[in-house]
């Protein structure tokens, strides 16, 4: 790539990335706020579980792209794919065969949806949903769970966030909320608004299991009161099973969608659902229309064949095990170390085996500089560690690096830990919430 500008070190590439783009970044969550000041302010490439700076250092990554890459980055099988896809062109004046056939199979694997709405992201699809439930009950407003962090950039989500500067205050009271794990809430809601609840939307699971009844308990409510179940299954899709919650948990919705791993980084999403929901969105004549989702690049042919390939993978290599085996035993290993070095009531690893949740706490609660400080020391030693998000990639010898870098830092954080000097050991800012009112 050509460069048109001059570009001596860390710093310049930061000032460049907040000069151009508004936050530095085109998602939030990679932004300069969620890292310490010793992190790489780009990146270049990436292979397999690593990942390089533009100044040659190595880095293991467990974040693998905000969850997306779940096979590896560069992963042959699906880069040899996109590099055949390449021959076709990439976006036809006409629907191409290749949409309908990867339709097809994508459904098949899923086993239960009828019909497929393909789009570039999460937000999209999930925007969708909440429009597709509104038209099929002719309701107004829309439930989503209170708990978990982010279904979509859209208002209908944003507007209930602690930053829904933009959003019109109508807009924001269209959406109302539920707690995860508490069918009472659930009950509240419904009694509250007996007719106007168009459909309940949350992830199945973030770290850890529903308890037993609860999602169940869940569609035996939208069965009654004729409310929509959507299930967001971004990130438990292609990593608890390929059809990820409704999977695992045995709960039909009636809509869900999916993105993060089903390309394996490349831009895909969809919604998929039950046919009479979904064909509100087709061109039945003399149905009033409803505008679903309608994306110029939605069903572009490169993560067609990316998307194919990822799924091939998955279907002939054991994915989901791995991913499950790979967590199970960091957790194990981690949490060892932690008691080792005297930091078990600070650091550990919860929740479920695929995506272990990192818990970091000062006094029984989070503590922002000290999970700073454990970024800076891990980063320090090679590793970027926001979260874990294994990939199939991720084997012995990154295992091994993983639990190094941490007995490695474990002592630095213990001492400061010891000495009071928490903040005092970051070096820059401490990282902050992507959801705040103030930057």
């Amino acid at each position: 790539m050509k460069k048109l500008f001059k570009i001596d070190g860390r710093e310049d590439w930061r000032r460049l990335r907040h000069d151009l783009i508004p936050g530095g970044a085109h998602t939030y969550s990679k932004g300069d706020d969620q890292f310490p000041e010793n992190a790489p302010a780009v990146l270049e490439r990436g292979e397999g579980a690593w990942t390089w700076a533009p100044d040659g250092r190595k880095y293991l990554d467990m974040a693998m792209g905000l969850r997306s890459a779940t096979l590896g980055h560069g992963y042959k099988r699906v880069n040899d794919a996109v590099a055949e896809a390449l021959s076709y062109g990439n976006n036809l004046s006409r629907p191409c065969v290749f949409e309908a056939k990867y339709a097809q199979n994508f459904l098949a694997a899923l086993g239960w949806p009828a019909m497929v709405k393909f789009c570039k992201n999460g937000s999209t699809a999930t925007s969708a949903a909440v429009k597709l439930a509104r038209a099929f009950t002719d309701r107004r407003l829309a439930a989503r769970c209170r708990q978990q962090p982010f279904f979509s950039y859209d208002d209908w989500f944003i507007g209930t966030t602690v930053c829904p500067r933009g959003v019109p205050r109508e807009v924001s009271e269209l959406t109302v909320q539920f707690d995860y794990d508490d069918l009472a809430s659930v009950d509240r809601l419904i009694a509250e608004h007996p007719k106007d609840l168009s459909c309940l939307i949350l992830e199945t699971a973030t770290d850890r299991d529903p308890s037993p009844g609860f999602l169940q308990g869940l569609r035996e409510r939208c069965d009654r009161h004729g409310i929509v179940l959507i299930f967001d299954e971004m990130i438990t899709g292609f990593r608890f099973a390929l059809g990820g919650g409704a999977q695992r948990y045995g709960v039909t919705p009636d809509l869900a969608t999916f993105g993060k791993g089903m390309a394996n980084g490349f831009s895909m999403a969809a919604l998929v659902g039950k046919r009479e929901i979904m064909e509100l969105g087709d061109l039945t004549p003399g149905r009033r229309k409803v505008f679903l989702a309608s994306a110029t690049h939605g069903a572009e042919i490169c993560s067609l064949f990316a998307a194919q390939a990822t799924l091939e993978v998955y279907q002939t290599q054991p994915v989901i095990e791995h991913l499950a085996r790979w967590g199970a035993e960091v957790k194990t290993a981690f949490n060892a170390l932690a008691v080792k070095h005297g930091l078990g009531d600070h650091f550990k690893l919860l929740g479920l085996d695929a995506m272990p949740a990192l818990t970091i706490l000062r006094g029984g609660k989070p503590d922002a500089a000290l999970r700073t400080l454990f970024l800076q020391e891990m980063i320090e030693r090679g590793v970027l560690v926001p979260y874990l998000a294994p990939s199939f990639s991720h084997g012995e010898p990154e295992k091994r690096f993983l639990l190094e870098a941490f007995d490695d830092a474990a002592p630095k954080l213990a001492q400061a830990l010891e000495d009071d000097r928490v903040r005092e050991s970051v070096r820059g800012a401490v990282v902050k919430p992507v959801f705040r009112e103030i930057n």
